[in-house]
């Protein structure tokens, strides 16, 4: 049976097999209007009524085949919603199914969606809506079961003025009389609630591949064409790893800067930030793991957010499978060297016996936005790379990646899935042998433990030995007035990653003299860097400074990325710097309307504004 503490909906009960969506987007009143259809099936037997999730929605009615049907929006819990209660006139029957339609509009609060008025834009002509669901906030985009546990197909009708995509196949456009197009759209592919995905604006499409359309503002257009080039490799190169590539189309969509993530796994159209767009294609591994996703996460899904490494852990792992086969395994390596990093940094925000820092947390009455972290998607990748290595290598491991999928695919399953089919594969494949290792692994330790993966797994740092030399000189040059041994030629040979590593540790050492950041500056023009991974770590290392110089550059930069990567580190670190407190606030505050509201709720915390 289901398991979601996050869910108000009744799981145990019925499940959504499929939805339609028939909705009009109007930019004025910042709404969308129209009805969900959803075809639900008991799972146990005399079910008479359904209760789903919903948040900030305005419900107008509800009906089954044309007959009106009682409801009730309960009180709202703070973290998950209204639950909507409708009777059924006749109870169903376990295996029988009802075809429930609600007409319902969203409102101003509704979490997942952002409506941008066209000064927020690339071009400043037209308004733009997109919509973000992941983890809980489907919910306030559509009345639904709102887990990860239920997996439908969808489909959908969007009248709207500007161009509508969505995470699904386009079957159609329809002129109105009024001037705004209908978009059809279906998804036949089974996914989770938080894969429904929408954005509607001034946007253009050019095709960069056999199954790829890169879609963005037509301002962005070329500069996106060329940084997304080799999207068809990572596909191609995903398929050789796992299985066929089950989603058709696999599209891009550029987002503006407000977008809060990296990227969003929608299915058959991923959605990117801006800040990809380095001009070098030096960024695209976002996009490998975005791929990563049509396996790990939208074809075998999690069951609930506590099992989130489930989705995370795996993309990772099999995103660097795929840019160790492309670039070479130092690469994949590397990465794996950042992403360590990225780990031991969220591990020391939450505080090492943080339940949060488990793998598989508690998330009982609590928000999965507040659980989000690197950690989930790190520590979870250095678990099965330990589990690789542990086992024999990628000649064990690849064979079993691929029966993963094979098995699981179409379902959402919890780590005891996981693992039993992990010790069943080993056994039926390569015997005792492999049981008898498995049985060797701390599960303890590394599921339920708090901190630091139980064991350090060592990774080739051929590429990283140049970066931790040049920082160790710095370091050793501090007590120096004017250091001589430095000039631009120090990062000349270095790949954009290879900088990333030496400013990453830079700092980790003790804040160097402002006369050398200044020094630094001068010689590699950090300040000026149009990537963003650079932007960003030399920005923290000076804040770390108390050096006031960068500020503005700080405000500048978080207030225009609305990553949270990048935003909520910078304005936290801006808080806590020497007279950064009222700045970070008030850069806040100024802009709050800039950012996601999945974002402003959390710098709002960050910054002492909120609970």
């Amino acid at each position: 049976m289901p398991y979601d503490p996050t869910s108000l909906s009744n799981l145990d009960e019925v499940k959504t097999n499929h939805i339609h969506l028939d909705l009009a987007v109007d930019f004025s009143a910042k709404t969308l209007t129209g009805s969900a259809s959803l075809e639900v099936e008991a799972i146990a037997d005399n079910v008479a009524k359904v209760v789903l999730d919903t948040s900030y929605i305005a419900i107008h009615s509800v009906s089954v085949e044309g007959k009106v049907l009682k409801y009730t929006l309960e009180k709202r819990h703070e973290k998950y919603g209204s639950a909507l209660t409708i009777e059924l006139e006749q109870a169903l029957a376990k295996g029988h199914k009802a075809n429930i339609t609600i007409s319902y509009a969203t409102t101003e609060e509704c979490t997942a969606c952002q409506w941008l008025d066209p000064s927020q834009t690339v071009g400043k002509k037209h308004p733009y809506l997109f919509t973000q669901c992941q983890a809980i906030h489907a919910r306030s985009l559509v009345p639904c079961q709102d887990s990860p546990s239920i997996k439908l197909t969808y489909s959908a009708n969007i009248n709207a003025p500007l161009r509508a995509v969505m995470s699904a196949v386009p079957t159609g456009e329809e002129k109105q009389a009024n001037g705004t197009v209908t978009y059809k759209f279906h998804q036949k592919t089974r996914m989770p609630s938080y894969l429904i995905a929408l954005a509607v604006g001034n946007l253009e499409g050019r095709e960069i591949g056999p199954r790829s359309t890169v879609w963005t503002e037509p301002e962005v257009i070329e500069a996106a064409a060329w940084e997304f080039v080799d999207t068809e490799k990572f596909i191609r190169t995903g398929e050789e790893l796992l299985t066929p590539y089950d989603w058709g189309r696999y599209d891009l969509l550029v987002l503006p800067a407000s977008f809060p993530y990296g990227g969003m796994e929608n299915p058959c159209l991923t959605f990117v930030t801006p800040s990809l767009l380095a001009g070098d294609r030096s960024l695209v591994d976002v996009v490998a793991h975005e791929i990563a996703h049509s396996w790990m996460g939208n074809l075998v899904t999690t069951e609930n957010w506590e099992h989130f490494w489930l989705n995370e852990g795996f993309t990772v792992f099999v995103e660097r499978k795929i840019l160790g086969r492309m670039q070479g395994k130092e690469h994949s390596e590397f990465s794996a060297i950042i992403g360590h990093k990225a780990m031991v940094e969220s591990i020391e925000l939450y505080g090492k016996d943080h339940p949060f820092t488990a793998l598989r947390p508690c998330l009982r009455g609590e928000d999965p936005d507040d659980a989000f972290s690197s950690i989930p998607y790190e520590k979870g990748f250095n678990m099965l790379y330990y589990l690789e290595k542990h086992l024999g290598g990628a000649a064990v491991f690849e064979p079993y990646l691929r029966a993963h999928v094979q098995e699981f695919a179409g379902r959402s399953i919890n780590t005891d899935d996981w693992k039993a089919f992990l010790y069943s594969f080993m056994e039926k494949n390569f015997g005792q042998e492999k049981v008898d290792l498995l049985n060797k692994v701390d599960w303890d330790a590394w599921l339920a433990g708090t901190g630091m993966p139980p064991v350090e797994n060592k990774f080739d740092d051929t590429l990283a030995k140049a970066c931790n030399c040049l920082c160790k000189k710095w370091d050793q040059s501090r007590h120096e007035a004017s250091p001589k041994d430095f000039s631009p030629k120090d990062l000349e040979d270095f790949s954009s990653t290879q900088t990333v590593v030496f400013l990453e540790r830079v700092s980790e050492i003790e804040p160097l003299p402002h006369s050398h950041l200044g020094l630094m500056d001068e010689l590699y023009h950090l300040t000026q860097v149009r990537n963003s991974e650079i932007k960003f770590r030399w920005q923290m290392i000076c804040l770390k400074a108390d050096y006031e110089k960068i500020y503005p550059e700080v405000v500048e930069f978080a207030s225009t990325m609305g990553r949270m990567k990048y935003c909520r580190p910078l304005l936290r670190s801006l808080y806590l710097a020497k007279n950064g407190s009222e700045l970070a606030r008030s850069t806040f505050l100024k802009h709050r309307s800039f950012y996601h509201p999945i974002a402003a709720t959390m710098i709002a915390r960050d910054l002492g504004l909120a609970k």
